[in-house]
């Protein structure tokens, strides 16, 4: 099983944000000097804790300061830009890390952004097929393109000069295109079924109650069987909240009492689910009522702490509970303490990995 990362990232909002800029790099830099083999950073608009509005932008910031790791979109919402936008600045991207981009798309979760993008009340599913299927075909087209849709139309042909190049998309370096990955947040997610069927890669994120992530596989199963993929469970990552310490006492402390990490991490998610009405991924049982679900609740069952044995055993036990996959994404929090947070980074990836595999072996 490899071992990633993924951050959204999350912040307190009295936080510099200047400094927080470099923390989250910094976390990335680690990750790959420490053999992580991939991260993913996520995008928000209009959010004062979820504070990159741009993952590729952020990406671009890492390309020559990383050496192996692959770096992915967590992800671009594409109801919120121009399909062609997002085709011409990946496949930058992806020039840019020389192969080492990651596709990670969705239609976005974060209420605010959908409002000031207008799109709110709109069908952002259909604007996401759309959005995907208009990046694609630029990729794979010709000049003029002209490619029409619901939302957005696309044409080179009042100024087109192919011999300028005036008029002509970036082809991305890896082809036919950077592997697409997509993730989901809901139990059961048959929006899986048609993503793994068009051959893209799946993540579970890290706020599904362990439970509801294995209702995860059989979509995804059925999807990569559905178009004719062969059916691989290493192409499943699934993120997980994580933190290792070198007893136990310090980890359970630190999830407990550094209130600007694990904890404001999931007060903050909660509150804006229940703002919504939407809890079902927070409860290990759908008859569960709203008011049991609490942030202590949430750090019981989904937050694995604790020293390396334990972390080993815990992990091997959610493997259990899931079903093998391929990709454990350890998802970043606040350095609330900078250094346990990075101490955490390198248990994670010296210690309780190689365990992990060599009892799976």
């Amino acid at each position: 099983m490899n071992l990633g990362f993924f951050t959204m990232p999350m912040h307190p909002p009295g936080r510099d944000y200047t400094a927080t800029l470099k923390e989250d790099r910094e976390a990335v830099l680690l990750a790959d000097r420490l053999g992580y083999t991939e991260a993913y950073i996520g995008e928000h608009i209009a959010d004062r804790c979820e504070t990159i509005p741009s993952c590729l932008s952020f990406i671009a910031s890492l390309a020559h300061d990383t050496r192996t790791i692959r770096l992915g979109s967590g992800t671009v919402n594409l109801p919120n830009h121009h399909p062609a936008e997002i085709a011409a600045h990946a496949a930058m991207i992806d020039h840019l890390l020389e192969g080492r981009f990651l596709f990670g798309i969705g239609p976005g979760g974060l209420r605010s952004d959908m409002e000031v993008m207008g799109n709110l009340d709109a069908d952002r599913g259909a604007m996401f097929l759309e959005s995907i299927g208009h990046i694609l075909a630029l990729w794979a087209g010709k000049p003029p393109y002209d490619i029409e849709g619901k939302f957005w139309n696309v044409s080179t042909r009042r100024t087109l000069l192919a011999e300028t190049g005036q008029g002509v998309f970036i082809k991305p370096y890896q082809q036919p295109h950077p592997p697409i990955v997509v993730t989901a947040i809901t139990p059961g997610s048959k929006g899986l079924v048609g993503a793994c069927a068009r051959g893209w890669a799946p993540i579970s994120a890290n706020f599904l109650q362990p439970n509801l992530v294995s209702t995860h596989w059989p979509c995804i199963a059925e999807g990569f069987a559905k178009g004719g993929h062969r059916v691989e469970a290493e192409r499943w990552r699934v993120a997980k909240s994580i933190f290792v310490a070198d007893d136990d006492r310090t980890a359970e402390r630190y999830v407990r009492e550094a209130r600007d990490a694990y904890h404001f991490y999931f007060w903050n998610l909660l509150a804006k689910r229940r703002s919504s009405g939407q809890l079902s991924s927070f409860k290990h049982d759908p008859a569960m009522p709203d008011e049991a679900v609490t942030v202590d609740y949430l750090l019981d069952t989904m937050v694995i702490r604790g020293g390396v044995n334990r972390v080993v055993e815990e992990l091997l036990a959610f493997r259990e509970q899931t079903g093998a996959f391929g990709t454990l994404l350890y998802c970043g929090h606040d350095w609330a303490d900078a250094a346990l947070a990075r101490r955490s980074m390198v248990l994670m990836a010296e210690e309780v990995m190689p365990r992990v595999n060599a009892a799976l072996q």
